[in-house]
C-alpha cells in the first residue's frame, strides 16, 4: 500500500493560505503563552507550521523504520513534493519566506530519511538471506541405519580328549586287593623243577 508523504499537509496549508486568504500574515501573533520564567511567548502561524511539519516528519521516520515500509512510489511521492516546494519558494513571491524554506527543507530530510533508512534495511537483509541459502545449500544429513545385531552362534561343546576318557574309566574299573594277586595266581607244576635251588635233576638222583 502506498503511503501518503505526510509533509504535503503543511505546505498544502501554506498554499491555501497565501492563494485563498492573502489578508492572514505568517508572522502575526496568533495568541500568547506566560513562560515560567516570566517571558510572554507570542505564538505565531508560522510557529504552528514549523511545528507541525516537525512532528510529521518524526512520523514519517517511523512509518520508514517499519519492515516493509517505504515502497519505491514512496520515496517517488517524497522527492516530487520536496520539488514542488523547491519550485515554489525559488519562482513564487509569496513562498519567498523562512517559514516556506524551513517546510521545504522538512520535505528534503524526509525524502533523505527514507532513502538512507532503505539502504540500511537492504544491507541488514542481504547478509541474511545469504545466511539462509548456505544453510539451505547444506545437505540433510542421512538417518542413521541401525544394523540388526547378530547374537553369536552357541559354541559346540568340544569332545574330551581320549586320554582323559580312558583314565576315568580306568579309574572306575574295582582295583584287587593287594593280597589277592599272589593268591589267585595259580602256580603250575613242574616235573623238572624242584622248589628248592631251581637246578633240574635226574630221577634216579637222589635228594640231598
Amino acid at each position: 500500500m502506498v503511503g501518503f508523504p505526510l509533509l504535503l499537509i503543511p505546505l498544502a496549508i501554506y498554499n491555501i493560505i497565501a492563494f485563498l486568504m492573502p489578508e492572514v500574515s505568517f508572522v502575526g501573533p496568533l495568541f500568547k503563552l506566560n513562560l515560567m520564567s516570566g517571558v510572554e511567548w507570542a505564538v505565531t502561524l508560522s510557529d504552528v507550521l514549523i511545528t507541525l511539519g516537525i512532528l510529521l516528519l518524526l512520523f514519517e521516520v517511523i512509518k520508514g523504520a517499519r519492515p516493509g515500509a517505504k515502497y519505491l512510489t514512496d520515496h517517488l511521492l517524497s522527492l516530487i513534493v520536496f520539488g514542488a516546494a523547491a519550485a515554489e519558494f525559488v519562482l513564487w513571491p509569496k513562498f519567498g519566506t523562512s517559514t516556506y524554506f524551513l517546510l521545504t527543507a522538512l520535505a528534503l530530510a524526509d525524502f533523505l530519511s527514507g532513502l538512507a533508512l532503505r539502504a540500511r534495511r537492504g544491507a541488514v537483509a542481504a547478509p541474511a538471506v545469504a545466511a539462509k541459502g548456505s544453510r539451505k545449500a547444506e545437505p540433510k544429513s542421512e538417518p542413521a541405519i541401525v544394523e540388526p545385531r547378530l547374537e553369536p552362534a552357541p559354541t559346540p561343546a568340544t569332545a574330551p580328549p581320549a586320554a582323559s576318557v580312558a583314565e576315568s574309566v580306568r579309574q572306575d574299573l574295582p582295583q584287587p586287593a593287594p593280597g589277592a594277586a599272589h593268591a589267585a595266581s595259580p602256580e603250575v607244576p613242574s616235573p623238572d623243577l624242584q622248589p628248592g635251588n631251581g637246578t633240574p635233576t635226574s630221577p634216579g638222583t637222589p635228594p640231598r
